[in-house]
């Protein structure tokens, strides 16, 4: 059987460089990944495909399976959901100009979060949020929480989410991205497939759930992340039935961002649980 079929393939489709919100190079993921065991690879910047080419190159320099990717961001129910792209073309103008529109609202979104950091006596964030994201075109609250921990208002990323970047915090600014119908559309027509990111972080109503899957679905989406990251492993089985349920390939991918923040690192998940079809199967022709 070819490797690459294997249900229980080390893949890792879901990493972030400093393209867009990760702390490491695209040439220093990939040997990280071969030597965490990944066997099959795919980098997921936000809104962005400026470094697939460098990451598919590192990626074939260590002879490592690579699957193009991207992570767009989408509002469903007034809430940001993200769908990663695997396997697309990544020269595809279509898919880049999308994903230049949905990157376009984050300099003013940021700018609006700086004021309310401001009006708590937190000054200078957006410019020190700039130093880590370099492009203003690719900053997030990531950004904002190191500018953050930099300058000790915070011991970490994960307090200065907690207590000025969610909802109802200084921080917080919502923002309208892509439609999940443009999001899918994008992909699909690139020759991708779309995933449901991280389902279990939305905190969706069973009925919400039930209508962002059968939309994604409809519009031509093909796999739910059902192994990440941030999935406890109970998580991992209720995922594992939805997908079932709705007749989706199941994909598996760390979320990695940084050595220091990222609780999982590359290559060290669970494997994917029960009878699923991998989303690799789906694009066994994509590797590269």
């Amino acid at each position: 059987m070819n490797t690459l079929l294997n249900p229980q393939l080390n893949a890792d489709l879901h990493c972030h460089s400093v393209v867009s919100d990760g702390t490491l190079t695209p040439e220093l993921l990939a040997p990280r990944a071969k030597a965490n065991g990944v066997e099959l690879w795919a980098l997921t910047d936000h809104d962005e495909i400026g470094g697939q080419a460098r990451a598919l190159a590192a990626a074939k320099a260590l002879s490592l399976p690579y699957l193009t990717g991207t992570e767009i961001s989408v509002t469903f129910a007034n809430k940001t959901v993200h769908i990663v792209g695997l396997g697309f073309d990544h020269h595809n103008t279509a898919l880049a100009q999308g994903l230049r529109q949905t990157r376009g609202g984050r300099e003013e979104r940021a700018r609006e979060m700086a004021q309310g950091l401001a009006q708590v006596g937190i000054h200078g964030a957006f410019e020190g949020a700039l130093t880590f994201a370099g492009n203003p075109e690719l900053i997030s609250r990531t950004h904002f929480a190191r500018f953050l921990v930099e300058s000790g208002v915070c011991n970490d990323t994960s307090e200065v989410f907690r207590r000025f970047l969610t909802e109802n915090k200084p921080g917080f600014v919502p923002h309208r991205w892509a439609h999940l119908r443009d999001a899918v559309q994008w992909i699909t027509a690139a020759q991708g497939v779309a995933v449901i990111a991280h389902p279990a972080r939305y905190g969706f109503t069973p009925n919400e759930e039930y209508a962002l899957f059968t939309e994604f679905k409809n519009h031509g989406g093909q796999a739910v992340e059902v192994v990440t990251g941030s999935h406890t492993a109970a998580e991992a089985q209720i995922y594992a039935a939805t997908a079932l349920e709705f007749g989706l390939a199941a994909s598996r991918g760390s979320d990695f961002h940084s050595p220091d923040e990222s609780h999982t690192d590359l290559g060290s998940l669970p494997f994917l649980p029960g009878k699923l079809t991998p989303v690799w199967e789906l694009l066994v022709d994509r590797i590269q």
